[in-house]
């Protein structure tokens, strides 16, 4: 344990000695605003130059209260998670917006921050009276996988149970004449604390029909961590991936962590995963990792498996933390990376818009408005390329519309919905 994180600490300081170009310990090499194996013949091009894909972007809607997630109805219509606002019903040919009704009474809103009920510097001490978010919210998104038949929504969100008290929370209700109607409580991540960072909140639906939810460790400074680190313990909700059926109950082939374990535990050492994506064709669902300080990661979800944290990290830790030395099997990344990214909602791409790109992972990052094409070969990352690089945005999450159109979510207060349009179709 102790080799491999003082490779990782060795591995920092090179990136820093050499600032614009680093290696994973896989070979795989970054330069610029691209990134290709030493071994790779092809070298990916960077985008706009000639005879290949010149992405553009394109406002469809404005004014919108840092938009999470969106999923298509049609074509044409989504709902949307604004995550300081409301679920709503949108149009992106016409702009018409629906509040959708039903939203559950307990979501947490216009949060007053008490610093004085969290442990020593754990909060911003600036925003002690006042009421804010941080990351509390509306978070995903998702639709039952017999929605055309059943018209169940998924929902995540911060729940508050006391006025200085948080946890995440997974809801289902119909959908009728734009209101949620019948909700049920699936998964709640407790325990409710006054922290309002990191609640995870991550939702998709594998292939297997069963419904997956990251949770965060809440933990804004790792120097906060108890002796039986919160991601590493079985028996604490947070910091971990759930398998869950769609109704709540929990799967009889789920991986068994012992008798201790919470229900519905998939997988754990997780710190702040937002993002997951199901990959259409193999089944594999990979997810984005926030790191502290870089420790950026994108992985890929097996049963039972342990990533790692706060046992290890690909990046540093906050408050002068030193983790505690166990006897465990860690699972690496398939990526990360040496400058602080911040990664959330990723989408697989199919589409016809951009033929280079089919089969590729899009990734976001609100670090800088960075959006990074990934190229994978099984669960292997082959190449990065970091695209839009001279028009950036705050982006939440990449969506992917039924006919393979590429739509951004911006996370900002006048929050916006951007087309990826490629400019040489259009020459």
């Amino acid at each position: 344990m102790k080799a491999l994180l003082t490779g990782f600490s060795l591995l920092l300081l090179l990136s820093f000695c050499t600032c614009d170009r680093a290696f994973d310990s896989q070979g795989v090499k970054q330069s610029g605003s691209q990134v290709v194996r030493e071994s790779d013949s092809q070298v990916v091009k960077q985008s706009g130059s000639p005879g290949v894909a010149r992405p553009v972007k394109e406002t469809v809607m404005a004014g919108l209260r840092r938009p999470w997630s969106m999923k298509f109805l049609t074509e044409d219509e989504a709902l949307l998670n604004e995550k300081d606002g409301q679920l709503l019903r949108v149009n992106l040919m016409t702009g018409d917006r629906i509040p959708v009704k039903g939203l559950p009474a307990d979501l947490a809103d216009s949060l007053l921050f008490d610093t004085l009920a969290l442990p020593p510097n754990s909060a911003f001490n600036s925003a002690h009276g006042k009421r804010v978010k941080f990351n509390a919210g509306l978070f995903d998104i998702c639709l039952d996988p017999e929605f055309e038949q059943n018209q169940w929504v998924y929902l995540s969100y911060a729940a508050q149970e006391s006025i200085h008290g948080y946890g995440l929370r997974v809801v289902r209700g119909r959908l009728a004449d734009d209101a949620l109607t019948g909700l049920e409580t699936l998964l709640t991540v407790g325990p409710f604390t006054p922290v309002l960072f990191h609640f995870g909140g991550g939702l998709t639906f594998g292939a297997d029909g069963k419904l997956y939810v990251t949770a965060g460790e809440r933990l804004f400074f790792d120097s906060e961590q108890p002796a039986e680190t919160v991601a590493q313990n079985v028996a604490d909700r947070r910091g971990k991936i759930y398998r869950i059926n769609p109704d709540g109950s929990i799967p009889a082939d789920n991986p068994d962590f012992g008798p201790d374990a919470v229900p519905g535990l998939y997988a754990r050492g997780i710190r702040a995963a937002q993002g997951l994506a199901l990959h259409p064709h193999t089944g594999d669902i990979w997810f984005t990792e926030h790191g502290t300080i870089q420790g950026d990661e994108i992985n890929v979800l097996s049963a039972g498996a342990n990533y790692g944290w706060p046992l290890e990290t690909t990046g540093k830790y906050r408050g002068g933390y030193s983790p505690p030395e166990l006897d465990v099997v860690t699972t690496r990344p398939a990526w990360y990376w040496l400058q602080t990214v911040a990664p959330t909602g990723l989408a697989w791409y199919f589409g016809d818009e951009f033929p280079s790109w089919r089969g590729d992972l899009l990734v976001p990052g609100l670090s800088r408005g960075s959006l990074w094409r990934v190229r994978t070969e099984g669960r292997t990352v082959k190449s990065l390329e970091e695209l839009l690089v001279d028009d950036r945005s705050r982006t939440r999450k990449v969506v992917i519309s039924p006919e393979g159109k590429i739509y951004l979510l911006t996370d900002e207060e006048d929050g916006k919905i951007i087309r990826v349009r490629n400019k040489n179709n259009e020459q």
